[in-house]
């Protein structure tokens, strides 16, 4: 047996590489997805779709800082999770940027982009749900990566509920609503890593 594998530096190398090999995946996923949801629902005039899919970017993002610093101390995990709060928060206020044209320029959206794009997301993000299950405990930096992940499911489900509610209503005001609640996800999530990621500086510039 190598003698690497009984000794620390040899299982945190593993450790990593599992990690990278989960956050490329996970980051080819988001980028695939934030094309189709933001052509989507710009073709079909909903609000919720395209703050879906501001999330499924920012994700990406988020997956790419946590990629950067996979490998690195402990340190740059937690600036790179101040980065990702602070991309979080951004995105949050182009949302709300969007909600408030919508409000001044409501359009009925088309449901039934939003309803398979919906599904379609959704099921692309409990995929990256089940990749990331296994890491969300083992740093700063996996754990901000699963929460992002977790808000994805919201966000989606929240989408899918939207595009019902617009079929029955025949109203833009549920679309309206759903982005209004991904934007208050988004400034949440900013607020809790952020908070985590301060933390984390603290503990390890002393």
């Amino acid at each position: 047996m190598d003698d690497c594998c009984s000794e620390k530096g040899c299982a945190l190398e593993q450790l990593r590489d599992r990690q990278s090999a989960t956050l490329k995946l996970v980051l080819y996923v988001n980028v695939v997805m934030f094309a189709v949801e933001l052509v989507a629902g710009l073709l079909a005039g909903s609000v919720a779709l395209v703050a879906d899919s501001l999330d499924m970017l920012g994700d990406a993002l988020v997956y790419g800082f946590s990629l950067y610093v996979v490998a690195r101390g402990a340190l740059w995990k937690a600036r790179a999770a101040v980065m990702k709060a602070a991309v979080m928060g951004l995105f949050g206020a182009f949302v709300l940027a969007q909600l408030l044209y919508k409000l001044a320029f409501p359009q009925v959206p088309v449901f039934e982009a939003m309803g398979a794009v919906g599904a379609l997301a959704l099921a692309a993000n409990t995929l990256c749900l089940a990749l990331l299950w296994r890491h969300r405990a083992e740093d700063i930096n996996m754990r901000s990566v699963w929460l992002c992940s977790r808000n994805d499911l919201i966000a989606n489900t929240l989408v899918l509920l939207a595009a019902l509610a617009v079929w029955i209503a025949g109203s833009p005001w549920p679309d309206i609503a759903t982005g209004a609640v991904i934007c208050a996800v988004f400034l949440r999530s900013a607020f809790i890593v952020g908070r985590e990621a301060r933390q984390e500086l603290r503990l390890n510039q002393v």
